[in-house]
């Protein structure tokens, strides 16, 4: 499915519940519903703010996949990462 097919024309520009829109497009991503790809067409077919926040997380998480995952991270900053995040909670 390719979503760039889709003209702006036809979507409204304002979204009535971000929140729970972007939320619901994360949860697509993440592969938890059945019915995604229905849902996911339908929902930036019709609104701009869900169609440009799809697109913005899905090149984020593929900037991560990319860059981030052919790097060993130093057990020292592992560590002091790992020491932050306890100091935190």
């Amino acid at each position: 499915m390719d979503m760039n097919e889709e003209t702006s024309g036809a979507r409204k520009l304002r979204c009535d519940d971000t929140s729970k829109c972007f939320e619901l497009l994360e949860s697509i991503l993440d592969g938890e519903m059945d019915n995604s790809k229905e849902v996911l067409k339908d929902k930036l077919a019709k609104c701009q703010p869900c169609f440009e926040h799809y697109h913005l997380e899905q090149a984020i998480r593929d900037v991560l996949k990319t860059k981030c995952t052919k790097h060993e991270v130093p057990t020292e900053l592992a560590d002091c990462i790992r020491q932050k995040i306890q100091d935190i909670k």
